[in-house]
């Protein structure tokens, strides 16, 4: 059977656009291909056994941090722990790997938020990824909480949040699709008032401008899903190069195939043949 789409090249993270359902593109070495209308087709990822860094382009046995070789994931800034656990930020110190990296990724406003993609959970990003960030997330529903001058700052309302409501995204349940509603300004203003004493002591050190509450409205997003997956079965490039089945939905950064589930966002850097076959 002839293909409609095919295309070889490393993956990157799939781009997606809120819309009414959000949009999202593949990306397989420069061509970018829409896959909201793919949804229906047949599709077919063949993994080479190629890793390619996606800074430096070497070769690398593995990956790590979604994409680098191990010198690079020891070397650069958006490789360090701070990364993940940005109350950890040593910018101040100056120690960081890369400070004029620091400077345009975490000495930037972010926004401290709670979403919803398979429960209440709070996150932060910095300004500029508001709503990529839930999109990535799978959340159905975010709402900003507080903006705060730095990365760090963020990391640390963050923990202190951590303390009444989870950092954390069930993936499986975020995929079965039941995920309930939520009042998301109701859980704001409560958390708030938990972490109330938290903040006058991060005003305290830091200034009162630093960390301003916010009373923005909130997002609901939708999925371009046709068949939610009763059970959660995942496709592993690395044990077996094959995925194939039929594409009946995205959300976050997976794709949903009647085989099981492929998160494309963890084979960042594998070279790969991508192709979409006529429906049935």
């Amino acid at each position: 059977m002839s293909s409609l789409v095919d295309v070889s090249g490393r993956l990157r993270k799939m781009p997606a656009e809120a819309g009414t359902p959000v949009e999202y593109v593949i990306r397989v070495g420069d061509t970018r291909i829409p896959l909201n209308d793919m949804i229906g087709h047949p599709i077919q990822i063949d993994y080479d056994g190629v890793i390619r860094c996606i800074h430096c382009d070497r070769t690398t046995k593995k990956s790590f941090s979604q994409g680098y070789c191990y010198p690079c994931f020891r070397k650069l800034a958006a490789c360090d722990s701070c990364i993940m656990s940005p109350e950890k930020c040593h910018y101040h110190e100056g120690t960081c790997r890369e400070p004029e990296w620091g400077e345009t990724h975490c000495m930037v406003e972010h926004v401290v938020y709670l979403a919803n993609s398979s429960g209440l959970k709070v996150g932060i990003t910095r300004g500029s990824q508001v709503p990529t960030r839930w999109i990535d997330q799978g959340a159905v529903e975010a709402i900003p909480m507080m903006r705060v001058s730095t990365r760090q700052l963020a990391g640390f309302v963050e923990v202190a949040c951590k303390q009444h409501v989870s950092d954390r995204t069930n993936w499986r349940a975020m995929l079965k699709g039941d995920v309930p509603a939520m009042d998301l300004v109701a859980e704001r203003e409560r958390l708030l008032v938990l972490i109330a004493d938290d903040l006058a002591e991060l005003r305290a050190a830091h200034g009162a401008d630093a960390l301003r509450v916010v009373d923005e409205q909130g997002l609901g997003l939708s999925y371009p899903v046709q068949v939610w997956p009763q059970k959660v079965k995942t496709h592993n490039l690395d044990k077996s190069p094959s995925a194939e089945g039929v594409l009946e939905g995205i959300k976050g950064q997976y794709l949903m195939l009647d085989t099981g589930v492929i998160n494309i966002r963890k084979y960042t850097g594998y070279d790969v043949r991508f192709r979409v076959f006529p429906k049935p």
